[in-house]
């Protein structure tokens, strides 16, 4: 969750939503991503699906099912979504989503039962580091 922080510090720097993302396969970091919508004019560059699709390069291959994806943010429903079809074996999350939580807060779409794929998820690590990075880019906006 270290290294995902990492992620959503690069994206404030460059006044883009400080969210972040890695995914881990083997012990080995094979995926980085943060939030580049206003970077790439792309609503879909958000920090999750950036690291799942650098992840699948690294791997030559999109099925994700031997990975752990960390964010410092629950993801949206359409970051959830993608989880799901990439197979992403388990989720870690640090902070909650109270707008747009697609896991625990709002809906769960990673564990539909009607899905042919179910996501472990394990939510709240380094949940005050985490929710302290996107509070204080909020802060600062509404400062400005």
């Amino acid at each position: 969750m270290r290294e995902a922080l990492l992620e959503a510090e690069k994206a404030a720097a460059k006044g883009e939503v400080p969210i972040g993302a890695v995914v881990v396969a083997e012990g080995e970091i094979v995926g980085r991503g943060h939030d580049l919508r206003e970077s790439l004019c792309d609503a879909s560059a958000h920090a999750e699906i950036l690291a799942m699709r650098e992840a699948a390069g690294h791997l030559g291959d999109w099925r994700l099912n031997h990975a752990t994806l960390y964010v410092t943010v629950e993801p949206c429903a359409m970051c959830a979504g993608a989880i799901v079809q990439f197979r992403v074996r388990r989720l870690v999350y640090g902070a909650p989503n109270p707008k747009h939580g697609s896991v625990d807060t709002i809906l769960d779409i990673v564990n539909q039962p009607r899905f042919n794929h179910r996501v472990e998820v394990i939510s709240g690590i380094m949940e005050d580091e985490c929710r302290e990075v996107i509070q204080k880019f909020f802060k600062s906006l509404r400062n400005k």
